[in-house]
């Protein structure tokens, strides 16, 4: 495995502050991982438990891009069984406001955010039924 330095990461990262303040927290689950690291340290067992969607693999995944981004610290304790718990780092931490704001955006504008998702479908559904290739516009 690769040693893992803090200029290669930097180098993965677009130069914009805002694109990279997104690209550390992108992912399906890196919000939900962080929110719950909030409170506190969390074994991987725990955290697994607290997301049922979300398959080992994945979780394992985007704790080392957390990781490696600074947001999520790993500590492994000298006991048998081996015991490894994740916390916020305190950059992570620097997050809460932020992604608690993201939250309340969204249920404040849940209604219509709904309303969009079903545009979409109409939109999304007839291309499945036909076989029209669809086009991915946010990348």
């Amino acid at each position: 495995m690769a040693q893992i330095t803090k200029k290669r990461v930097v180098k993965r990262l677009p130069m914009l502050p805002a694109e990279r303040a997104l690209k550390v927290i992108s992912g399906r689950w890196k919000a939900v991982i962080l929110y719950y690291l909030f409170d506190g340290p969390r074994r991987l067992s725990a955290l697994k438990a607290l997301m049922p969607g979300i398959t080992q693999k994945v979780l394992i995944d985007q704790l080392r891009e957390m990781e490696e981004h600074g947001l999520v610290s790993r500590e492994i304790f000298a006991e048998i069984p081996v015991r490894v718990e994740y916390r916020a780092t305190p950059l992570g931490l620097s997050l809460e406001p932020i992604l608690l704001a993201l939250c309340q955006w969204g249920q404040h504008h849940a209604d219509e955010l709904d309303e969009q998702a079903h545009l979409a479908d109409c939109i999304i559904r007839p291309r499945q039924a036909t076989g029209v290739p669809q086009t991915n516009s946010a990348n």
